[in-house]
């Protein structure tokens, strides 16, 4: 593969059109200058990046396993050293908190909870581009982050529900969400509206919601946000194909707590309600055509937000998964 860098394979993995997802690559052990240190680690991606970035386009996913990545900031550094930019989490749903530089928590719902699959932050305009997932702490059991791949998932809806894919193309989705002021970490979409935001001021709040094309209503103790419609269906122009770009059924499935019915939490993007036995059937398609490998400590997951959904299974404790979003 490269000098530093070897494709290597494990049982979890699919073959798409010939290309391995996810692509893991492992040092290689004939290297002249092994990665054995994180600052040679952090070196060799910066020079194999665009070895590193070609690989990532033809996979959408790329497992870095086996390097020298023990810490938050160690990777911090990784983040760093591909030099893409950080993009600030604003208008995202999960409660999640900074650690160092520009790494944060993943979704800190409670473990016996599932995360639906979903393209980050696909119910708002401006969404991270790469997504990088790192395990600090290996899971006690369970917790995978199945990934998926969007243009697939797109084909095969469109194959089994050709006049539901035609009214998605034309309407597009609503998003409703009802945020607390705080953040309540029992609920997978507890964020509260002044992390959202990243105020304490209603009017800069709602001067944020409007920069995402978001409506705001105000409750007595709370803020119901409206977003959309915007398309669910998206088309990448560097992979020339549509993409299922949304977060339908993460929301109908899941978007459920003390203030929130899951139901109405997304329509068409002309108020009417969705099929619910369709919309579990993408939920079947995405559980089929997914891939999920367990964590090892030290793994680092790149993923392409364009290409691929991620989600979350349930766990047994411990398990710290790590996170940094990028245009």
């Amino acid at each position: 593969m490269s000098e530093t860098f070897l494709e290597f394979q494990i049982p979890h993995q699919k073959i798409f059109n010939g290309i391995q997802f996810p692509l893991i690559l492992s040092p290689n052990p004939k290297s002249q200058t092994p990665p054995s240190s994180l600052s040679l680690f952090t070196k060799a991606i910066k020079t194999e990046k665009t070895l590193l970035d070609s690989v990532l386009h033809k996979s959408g996913a790329v497992l870095l396993r086996g390097f020298p990545v023990n810490s938050a900031s160690d990777f911090n550094d990784v983040v760093e050293a591909f030099g893409f930019e950080e993009l600030p989490y604003v208008g995202g749903a999960a409660p999640r908190t900074n650690v160092v530089g520009r790494v944060f928590t993943a979704n800190e719902s409670p473990p016996d909870q599932k995360i639906p699959f979903h393209h980050e932050m696909a119910q708002v305009p401006t969404f991270p581009s790469k997504l990088f997932f790192f395990c600090e702490v290996e899971p006690g059991s369970g917790g995978e982050t199945p990934i998926v791949l969007s243009h697939l998932v797109y084909e095969k809806v469109k194959e089994r529900h050709p006049e539901f894919v035609e009214r998605l193309e034309e309407h597009g989705l609503l998003y409703t969400r009802v945020l607390g002021e705080d953040d309540d970490p029992s609920s997978p979409i507890g964020r509260g509206w002044k992390s959202t935001f990243l105020t304490k001021d209603k009017s800069v709040a709602e001067e944020r919601a409007a920069n995402l094309g978001m409506k705001l209503e105000w409750l007595e103790d709370s803020v119901k946000t409206i977003m959309g419609p915007i398309p669910a269906i998206k088309f990448d122009k560097t992979r020339q194909r549509k993409i299922w770009f949304n977060s339908m059924v993460a929301a109908y499935t899941g978007w459920e707590d003390a203030r929130n019915d899951p139901v109405k939490a997304v329509t068409f993007g002309d108020g009417k309600p969705l099929p619910a036995d369709i919309i579990y059937d993408c939920l079947n398609i995405l559980e089929e055509e997914s891939v999920a490998f367990p964590w090892q400590k030290g793994d680092v997951l790149l993923l392409d937000n364009w290409a691929v959904l991620h989600a979350r299974r349930s766990f047994d404790p411990p398990r710290r998964i790590l996170a940094s979003l990028c245009n």
